[in-house]
């Protein structure tokens, strides 16, 4: 006669330890049950940069970081999604990486489709081409961007070519600056070469309404302004329909 009770315990299923809900995903990493999405149908992305942008060096674990590598993909696709046709950008952004930054910068200017930056908080150094690279930019009230020279870190050859290199890389910068916005060229050199602006550094603080007045933003505003600027925008940019007079 067969025994079916297992002796010690053997060939009992061990109870599988409990995954964590989708619900207490959102509580850990979100701090609430429920976040508004983007519904399904919408025509406009939102791109957010945000911390410190990375470039070619990795920055340490406790940084919050903006990875160019994490960009360029997604820009990419924006630019191929057919069911794309605006892109929204908000920065809050210390700044970071030059070539990185120029790299994001460039390939936002060369979308096809309309395009519209917000600073939110910060926009700064680095932060400063990339939210000129949009169709229209938007800056809040409370908002500030940092203009300074380029600086080096790590090892620094002390001979001329070094500081002819850094002239040529700022350069390129204050070149993408003003091709990109109202600001002329000598107003963006005083801004940035000004002594006395920033404490322990050179350079100017330029907060919300000054940045307008430069030529540096185009408007003082929010999220709801920039997103009626940037439907305004993919409107002009549809195809008018032919009329066939008869």
């Amino acid at each position: 006669m067969k025994n079916n009770r297992n002796e010690g315990g053997e060939g009992l299923e061990q109870p599988k330890e409990d995954k964590p809900s989708a619900l207490m995903e959102k509580i850990q990493q979100l701090g609430q049950t429920n976040v508004p999405q983007l519904s399904q149908d919408s025509k406009i992305h939102c791109l957010t940069i945000v911390g410190q942008v990375e470039g070619h060096l990795q920055l340490p674990p406790q940084n919050k970081t903006t990875k160019y590598e994490h960009l360029i993909p997604q820009i990419v696709a924006i630019e191929q999604n057919p069911k794309i046709e605006g892109l929204l950008v908000i920065l809050n952004t210390v700044g970071g990486d030059v070539e990185a930054g120029l790299a994001i910068s460039e390939m936002l200017a060369s979308l096809s489709k309309p395009t519209v930056s917000i600073v939110l908080g910060g926009g700064h150094s680095i932060g400063v081409p990339i939210a000129v690279s949009c169709d229209y930019s938007f800056i809040a009230e409370t908002a500030t961007m940092t203009i300074h020279p380029i600086r080096l870190t790590g090892l620094v050859i002390g001979v001329p070519q070094t500081f002819e290199y850094m002239d040529k890389m700022q350069d390129r910068v204050i070149n993408f600056v003003t091709k990109h916005s109202n600001i002329s060229e000598q107003k963006f050199k005083d801004l940035m070469f000004d002594k006395g602006n920033l404490t322990r550094d050179i350079g100017t603080n330029v907060v919300g309404r000054d940045a307008v007045e430069y030529g540096l933003i185009d408007e003082v505003g929010g999220v709801g302004p920039a997103l009626a600027k940037l439907n305004e925008l993919i409107e002009m940019n549809k195809p008018k329909e032919e009329v066939i007079v008869q």
